[in-house]
């Protein structure tokens, strides 16, 4: 899930990216990279012992970044 958030009136160019992987013992991880558009930006992973709890907290995120702009 890619997701940008830009406002050209105060220069803000920005993005967020999750995605849900699966480990090699059988958890899952969140990995969220965020930044600016055009840099490698920071790279974040948390993990989960079932993929529904990595899906929930992947729709968290989402909506938390819906209300702050980010389509």
């Amino acid at each position: 899930m890619y997701l940008t958030r830009t406002d050209e009136g105060a220069n803000l160019n920005r993005f967020y990216r999750m995605d849900i992987l699966q480990g090699l013992f059988g958890n899952w991880a969140l990995e969220r990279e965020w930044g600016r558009i055009g840099s490698s930006g920071q790279v974040r992973t948390d993990w989960f012992d079932n993929e529904a709890e990595a899906k929930q907290a992947r729709f968290d995120h989402h909506m938390k970044k819906a209300k702050r702009g980010y389509q």
